[in-house]
């Protein structure tokens, strides 16, 4: 896969593995447009990124959705890859919980209804562009594989992700898109706000996912999430009594 000279819009760009793929994909020789919900850390990143375009919005609305491709498009009319990684995580018992349905819902829309209608939206522009190769890049887990009983909408929503891009690759199966999904294992990041130091080195495992985007992998994994990607059942039920204690 070519990775210089590509127009990429990465959603979840102020932070984390967003922000850790942007900045090499910047340096790479690529125009790169990130969004979030945080200006001061889009902020941040454009002073340390010449070129590097932002936008703050919540991908969790629809008509924010539809705003950001609206700008995308309008800011870089060859846009030829769509990076859906916005994600967050939550720790929550399902039983004991009093929060109310919009928490769970802000979870769910974040984590799959933007990487679904993001898609569909860049789709439509690219159909009508008849543009030649353009790239969608979905951001799963190895928790959508293997989940984490503690946070169970994060990995049901990941499990769905995995399941979209799959189906996804069969219908775009011969027509110029290529479809492609990272699934990182436990990464030393602050999502969820909660202590991942125990994960992967941020920039290892940055630098594995090009290194895998550059060979043209359809499924990037690493690590555990490597392991999970490829087990049988019996093996993943072993995996589950193991993770979930």
């Amino acid at each position: 896969m070519n990775l210089t000279q590509q127009t990429v819009l990465l959603t979840g760009g102020g932070s984390g593995i967003g922000l850790a793929l942007a900045e090499r994909l910047h340096a790479a020789g690529n125009t790169v447009l990130i969004c979030g919900r945080d200006a001061a850390k889009l902020q941040a990143a454009a002073e340390r990124l010449p070129g590097l375009r932002t936008l703050v919005c919540d991908v969790a609305q629809a008509p924010e959705r539809e705003r950001l491709i609206d700008w995308a498009f309008a800011a870089a009319p060859q846009l030829s890859m769509l990076l859906n990684n916005a994600g967050i995580q939550r720790t929550v018992n399902v039983f004991e919980t009093e929060e109310p349905w919009a928490t769970t819902a802000n979870e769910i829309a974040i984590n799959l209804e933007a990487p679904v209608h993001l898609t569909m939206l860049c789709l439509r522009r690219w159909h009508a562009q008849q543009h030649s190769g353009p790239v969608v890049i979905n951001v799963s887990s190895g928790l959508g594989f293997v989940p984490l009983a503690r946070v169970p909408v994060y990995s049901a929503t990941k499990a769905a992700v995995h399941s979209f891009t799959q189906s996804l690759r069969h219908q775009l199966a011969g027509s110029p898109v290529q479809v492609i999904e990272i699934i990182p294992p436990a990464v030393h990041t602050e999502l969820g706000g909660t202590d991942h130091s125990f994960g992967v080195p941020l920039a290892e495992y940055a630098d594995d996912v090009m290194q895998q985007l550059a060979a043209g992998h359809p499924e990037i994994a690493y690590g555990f999430s490597a392991k999970v990607s490829q087990a049988s059942r019996t093996e993943l039920d072993a995996s589950f009594k193991q993770l979930n204690g």
